[in-house]
This record gives C-alpha cells, structure tokens and sequence, in this order.
C-alpha cells in the first residue's frame, strides 16, 4: 500500500478511499453464510422489482413507498437504528421540538459511505436526492435510482450545463417547498473513517434555509463503497446479505444557515458604531473607514479554491460537526484526490493480474 501513500492525508495518516475488508470467516461457518445469502437474495430482489415497477411512482411519503423501503432494509438484517439528535437526551426523542428534526422545506448534509445513506435517507425522510461537484456551488437533481448509481461513479468536475440541469439549492428548494433537500457535501462515498474535504455545494443555499448534519455510521463498517467498480458492487451484496446483521449510527446535528452570503454582502463601515466629535475628528474617522473597508475586502478576496473566508468558513461549520458526530476526523482530500486514486487503483490491480499470468 506504500505506493498509495500519496493518498494518505498528511496530518493524520488517514486513508479514506482505501476499501474496508469484511470480517474473517471461519471456513466451517462458510456453508452457513452462503445458506443465509441465498435464502435473503430472492426476497431482496422480489421487493426491488416491487419498486421499480410500481411504487416509485407513488406520491412521496406515501405509506406503502415507506413500507416497501423499510422491506428493503431489513430483508438484509439491518434490524438495529441507534437514532439520536443534538440536545435531546437519549430515550427523549418523542419530546425533541420539531425545529430539531429535519422537515419540509430545509437541507440535510449527510456523510456519504454507502448505497445504505440513499436507502434509509429514502425511508425516513424520502428526500430530493442531489449530486455535488467540487468545481461549482451548484447541484443536480437525482431520482432515488439515479443516487443508488452515483455511490459507484466519481464525479471529479461538473457536466456541461447542457449536459445536465443545473441548479442552486436555493432554486431546488423553493421549487420544491414540501421536499427535503438531501446534499452529500463531501462528493463522493469513503470508507466512513473521516470527513472528506467538502464540496461548495452549500453554499447556494439560502441563507434562510436551515441545514441540518447528518452523520451515517455502519457496525460493522464493512460495506462502506469507496472503490467505484463491479467487483465493489458484487462484493457489497455478498457482505450485505451473508452478515447476521448490520446497524446504523445515525446523529442529527443543530441546525446551522449559509451566513457566507450575508456576510459577504454586509458593509464593514456601515457597522461601525457613530462617534461625537468631542471623541474624534474627520481624520480619526477617515482612517477608522479606510482600515475597516480592507478588512471587509480582505475577509471577502477569494482565495484558490475560488471561496471567501466566510464561505470557507461556512463549510468549515458544516464539515466539523459531520466529523463530531461521526467521531472521526476531518481530511484534506477530496473528490479529485479521489478520482486520481481510482485510476491509480485500477492500473495497480490491472498490472497485478498481469504479473500473476
């Protein structure tokens, strides 16, 4: 692995791309494991065509869209949620205040490890899914299918505008103000062991529109799908299906709101508290407007990545609290370290194979 250490995160010797091997399986328990898969496979299958032929067209948050979803989750054993939001002590999540709950018309930020997000997201809240880039602020509209794909696709630049619909979350949201916006700030899935550099995505968002963290963590931590690949897919189902059971961590965090926007448009003089002239004169004033007017133009310059302290800082919030209540750390990689990685990857396993023939 020496020769991905490029793609370890410098701070913290973190590997978030690389792929988790599931638990040993002892060979006089295999027999069992395959037992267990073929019996859950049919039934899997059977409620995904139930589906995508007939309850996808259903109105959103219908019962039996929900009824069919919860199918597709516990059919694989994933029988235990652990559920908890900020403020609200465990065992007291009946008497949590709805402002602390994500509801219609706001966005949820959710760390992105697995095709499981896109499931259980769709069982519980049955949100408007979306796609983040890490070159533009803004997001493309994915159907419930089409975000099940984007867990095994990179996306390292966004498509032409003509190649696809385009929009800010602000617009998303107010065309849709009965949905939930569901926004996967880091890009693309890891391997659940830290918080990857976050895409600007949020950042068009209104700044009236809360955004709600959204932490997913698996136990056991084995079918996280940061490698994008058949053979990923193929190993996903197999560790899914043949596994007793899988749980879900999953925390809500305080709501938080782009400031960046305001901010950025907010002028340093006009702040600045009116004195008598007993307290100053003209040039004490002068030079109190000037100095205030390049720290508001040194605080909005846009550094290389395109964004203003405060937008930086916007997603700073954001990111620190999916790795807070995902107790993990954050990482400077992000969607283009990891697309560089996939390459590496495939030659390096295409290069092994030869050497082995």
């Amino acid at each position: 692995m020496e020769k991905y250490g490029q793609y370890r995160d410098k701070g913290s010797g973190i590997a978030p791309f690389f792929p988790i091997s599931p638990q040993a399986v002892h060979p006089l328990l295999l027999p069992w494991h395959l037992f267990v898969f073929s019996i859950r496979i049919p039934f899997l299958l059977f409620a995904c065509f139930v589906w995508f032929a007939f309850v996808q067209f259903l109105t959103p948050g219908t019962l039996l869209r929900k009824a069919n979803l919860w199918c597709i989750i516990g059919i694989p054993g994933i029988w235990w949620i652990d559920l908890q939001v900020d403020g609200v002590r465990r065992g007291s999540l009946g008497k949590a205040p709805a402002s602390s709950i994500p509801s219609a018309g706001s966005v949820i930020a959710a760390s992105y490890t697995s095709p499981i997000d896109i499931i259980y997201l769709a069982t519980i809240l049955d949100p408007i899914f979306t796609q983040s880039y890490p070159d533009t602020k803004l997001v493309r509209s994915l159907s419930f299918t089409g975000a099940l794909l984007a867990c095994f696709t990179v996306h390292t630049s966004a498509p032409k505008a003509s190649d696809a619909d385009l929009v800010p979350l602000s617009t998303l949201t107010a065309r849709n103000p009965s949905r939930i916006i569901c926004v996967f700030p880091e890009g693309t899935p890891s391997n659940g062991r830290s918080i990857l550099h976050p895409t600007p995505s949020l950042l068009s968002a209104s700044p009236k529109t809360k955004i709600y963290p959204v932490s997913l963590r698996y136990t056991p931590a084995d079918i996280v799908t940061p490698i994008p690949s058949t053979i990923s897919g193929l190993n996903f189902l197999w560790v899914l299906l043949s596994s007793h059971t899988h749980v879900i961590r999953t925390r809500i965090g305080a709501p938080v709101r782009n400031t960046a926007t305001a901010e950025s448009t907010t002028s340093a003089p006009s702040k600045l508290e009116r004195r008598n002239s007993y307290q100053s004169n003209y040039f004490d004033t002068l030079k109190e407007n000037s100095d205030a007017e390049a720290e508001s133009q040194a605080r909005n310059q846009k550094g290389e990545d395109g964004l203003t302290g405060p937008e930086r800082s916007m997603l700073d919030v954001v990111a620190d609290a999916l790795a807070r209540l995902g107790r993990v750390k954050r990482v400077s990689l992000g969607v283009k370290e990891k697309g560089r990685f996939v390459e590496a990857w495939g030659r390096g396993k295409g290069s092994s194979r030869k050497s082995r023939s």
